[in-house]
């Protein structure tokens, strides 16, 4: 302990001289980053956007319908509106000084504290307009009220004289603001970019549609062929539906006519105004605004559009019946959402000067209510629209089950040595090359392979009966189901956006299924699960189908096997031709067959037929090729997948009716 006060500093080092008092804008100075963010060209162009949301709270009280911004040459920024104009009598607190003068060179001044004269405003704190002048080198204001035009000029937040009358006005009404930011605080020459002073101009231009915004930029500090135009006038009487219709333009969406709207709180509390829509590729944006003032940090009005959207669409799932409608989360719905969001409400609270966040819980549940009870009637005035949006936000969420389940799984397998499936019977061979894996129905099917195997280089694993459908099961019955996991397990590869191709244990998946209408259907849920979750495995040739026979013919010394009744009646006129009797025997199953035929029919390399899985070379679907053909390019053979195996049985039985006059001989 003695030590704390042997080392302790001598006395006399820390005294009342040193406590310094900062008066008047001198904080703002010193610590620019309080009250702008930082010094860098973010913090730079926020001294236009508070010039430009004092204009804008002028507009949205009803007081001003034209702003100008103005950039030039010599990097000064000019305001303009059409308001009421800064008060310029004498402030009755202040004598001597007119309430201008207060408002530019006193923090936390102005007319926004009590609510009457502005009901909905973005300056909440009184230091937007004092801030900037602070900071800039110099700045002008001109107030042109009662028909009379003042002006007074200020140099790094000082006045460079008193508030004086330059003119007189019979037309003209309003307070103009110029000023160049202060090189000692933002470094040597700075400069604003003009296309992102542009993009602020028109976002507010959005954002009230009463308002017209005037945009010009000296010709000389834009760039040869730059988008941004040297003048514009910025008007959008649809608001935020205008955005969002040229946002989207020629993008493909989940729905063909946006969520778009706006309401009234309750007791004047204020309004609320969205527009939002569902791009096919993913590729959403989300912009969100207070009182006109951008929240890219989001907060509670964001927090209350996606409880409300969500809890509207959780209720249209339950309505018709859906049973995977609870799972969806609000990022399901909105995580690739094109929206935009804006509310005005009376003394917001932001997190900080920069007001990036909105944080106002009671406007939480406000937009809530509101935008709940509108997304309730759009969807249900459009059934199939409501349906489309509910299937998007269902599949949204059962990727995002499958990546969390895949990520486990690559957590679990990170510790611990690769677990195969214990029904896997596994070749010797460890190197992928010259491997195969049969894929059989049942453990009857299974011993008889592994009978007939070479075990150098064949594997076999036994599937137990017909697998889940993939194209109409949920994505948690897909991760819960037992005979999917083994074969996923098994290939080694993984599936989904998880797929690798690098870690696939065999060059070969043969699909070995029965020769009747059973084996069939289980040939067609394994190559639709393929398709769906590894089609990597179809376009690079991996994924074949075996090929044995349904019948056996004998007589005397001769035998052939028959894949089927057409193939049957061939040998028979053929191979059989000038036989009396022939013994013709019917496999009930490859179980059923003898392993040395299931070897010399199906499974030897030297005898057998295997046909590839392939992509067609029209796209409209999954074709046979024989085994040795190159495998044709990927194409979308998704519609017709969906159509024959999804959730939707009228899709199959229209395909049924449009193809029943090509069947001729059913096996049933």
């Amino acid at each position: 302990m003695s030590d704390l006060f042997e080392n302790a500093a001598p006395a006399g080092g820390y005294t009342a001289s040193d406590i310094e008092v900062l008066e008047g804008l001198e904080p703002v100075r010193r610590r620019p980053g309080m009250y702008i963010g930082s010094t860098d060209e973010a913090g730079l162009h926020h001294l236009v956007a508070e010039i430009l949301d004092n204009a804008m709270d002028e507009a949205v009280a009803g007081h001003a319908n034209l702003i100008e911004l103005e950039i030039g040459a010599d990097m000064s920024v000019t305001v303009r509106d059409n308001g009421r104009g800064i008060p310029i009598d004498e402030h009755p607190k202040f004598k001597g000084k007119s309430a201008l003068e207060i408002i530019l060179t006193t923090l936390h001044s102005g007319g926004k504290f009590s609510g009457k004269v502005y009901e909905t405003s973005g300056g909440l704190h009184g230091v937007g307009i004092s801030v900037v002048n602070a900071l800039s080198e110099s700045l002008v204001v001109e107030v042109a009220r009662d028909r009379e035009v003042w002006r007074q000029s200020f140099r790094r937040g000082a006045p460079e004289g008193p508030l004086a009358k330059v003119g007189v006005s019979q037309n003209r009404r309003g307070t103009m603001v110029r000023f160049r930011p202060d090189p000692e605080i933002f470094g040597e020459n700075p400069r604003f970019q003009p296309a992102r002073l542009f993009r602020m101009a028109r976002s507010k231009a959005y954002l009230y549609r009463g308002v017209k915004i005037r945009w010009r930029c000296d010709p000389s500090l834009l760039k040869p062929g730059a988008e941004t135009p040297a003048e514009a006038d910025l008007h959008f009487p649809g608001g935020l539906a205008d955005f969002l219709a040229a946002a989207v333009e020629e993008r493909e969406t989940v729905v063909a006519e946006p969520f778009v709207g706006e309401a009234t709180f309750p007791a004047g509390a204020g309004r609320v105004e969205w527009a939002i829509t569902w791009a096919l590729d993913g590729e959403g944006f989300s912009g969100s605004y207070c009182n006109t003032i951008p929240t890219p940090l989001g907060g509670s009005h964001e927090a209350g559009f996606r409880a409300g959207l969500l809890r509207a669409l959780k209720a249209y799932g339950e309505l018709i019946g859906s049973r995977r409608a609870p799972q969806v989360t609000g990022d399901d719905l909105l995580g690739g959402a094109c929206q935009m969001l804006s509310v005005f409400i009376r003394e917001p609270r932001f997190q900080g000067q920069t007001k990036e966040k909105l944080d106002s819980p009671e406007t939480v549940r406000l937009v809530d209510t509101a935008v709940k009870d509108h997304f309730d009637h759009w969807l249900a005035a459009a059934p199939e629209r409501a349906r489309a949006l509910l299937d998007f936000a269902i599949e949204r969420a059962e990727e995002r089950a499958r990546r969390r389940q895949e990520k486990d799984l690559d957590r679990k397998s990170a510790t611990r040595k690769l677990r195969l499936p214990g029904k896997l019977t596994d070749c010797t061979r460890s190197a992928a090359a010259g491997t195969e894996i049969f894929l059989v129905e049942g453990d009857s099917a299974g011993g008889s392979a592994k009978q007939a195997r070479e075990r150098a280089t064949q594997a076999v694993l036994p599937l137990r009966g017909k697998i889940l459908n993939v194209a109409s099961a949920s994505s948690d019955k897909l991760r819960q189901n037992q005979e999917l996991n083994d074969l996923i397990q098994a290939l080694g590869c993984g599936s989904g956006s998880r797929f690798d191709l690098e870690k696939l244990r065999y060059e070969r998946i043969v699909i070995m299924t029965d020769a009747d209408v059973d084996g069939a259907h289980i040939a067609s849920l394994l190559m639709t699960f393929f398709f769906l979750e590894t089609p990597q495995l179809i376009e690079k040739g991996h994924l074949f189908l075996a090929m044995p026979p349904l019948y056996r013919l004998s007589s005397g010394g001769t035998t052939h096997y028959a894949r089927d009744d057409a193939h049957k009646e061939e040998l028979l006129g053929s191979a059989f031709k000038a036989k009396k009797k022939v013994d013709i025997s019917r496999f009930k199953g490859l179980g059923e067959m003898p392993s040395a035929q299931l070897r010399e029919t199906t499974m030897s390399p030297k005898t057998r037929t295997l046909l590839r899985v392939a992509f067609d070379a029209s796209g409209e679907a999954l074709t046979l090729e024989p085994a040795a053909a190159p495998s044709a390019g990927r194409s979308d053979a998704k519609d017709l997948v969906e159509r024959l195996m999804g959730r939707k049985p009228e899709h199959r039985l229209a395909f049924i009716q449009e193809n029943a006059r090509f069947a001729d001989a059913l096996d049933v």
